[in-house]
């Protein structure tokens, strides 16, 4: 199969008409395992789709330029229409009191419409001491994983373990 021919038809008819996007959640310690199933999964989709990437701290402070600026409304429905969103390094950098919010808004307007891709390295289980609002995460989460797809990444990062393999204790 080519790099940019469709799904085969059974895959299309299994996921069904009924659910356009899925979501993708890719947590670990080490985040250069989800990194790069972001970094693949972003060139596949590119290929016919258009994507928009973020890290979670620079989205979030786009979001509160916009908000100054008068433009938040415009923002949230352009982060909207996207066909794919890929928001990286969730955890990685301190955030905003609002971020909770924030991302619940997102996620809430994207739901069924977008797929949507987070990598964090801490556990969606943390998410809410991290993002300040259990109940905001709770509903992000209750949104994201309807439809998701979770990839757990190991504590050792795939570039540890070819180095490991090139250079023998």
């Amino acid at each position: 199969m080519s790099e940019s021919s469709p799904p085969p038809k059974e895959t299309r008819e299994r996921i069904g008409p009924q659910c356009r996007s899925a979501d993708l959640l890719a947590l670990g310690r080490v985040l250069a395992d989800s990194t790069a199933i972001r970094s693949a999964y972003r060139c596949r989709v590119c290929a016919t789709h258009r994507v928009l990437y973020r890290e979670a701290h620079i989205l979030l402070e786009e979001l509160a330029d916009a908000q100054l600026a008068g433009t938040r409304k415009q923002y949230v429905a352009q982060i909207t229409a996207v066909p794919l969103l890929l928001i990286d390094d969730l955890g990685m950098r301190r955030l905003p009191h609002t971020a909770a919010e924030d991302l619940l808004e997102i996620v809430m307007r994207r739901y069924e419409k977008a797929s949507t891709l987070i990598t964090s390295n801490r556990p969606a289980e943390d998410w809410g001491k991290l993002l300040g609002d259990t109940a905001a995460v709770v509903a992000l989460l209750d949104r994201l994983l309807h439809h998701a797809h979770v990839l757990t990444c190991g504590p050792r990062s795939w570039r540890t373990r070819l180095q490991g393999d090139a250079h023998p204790a």
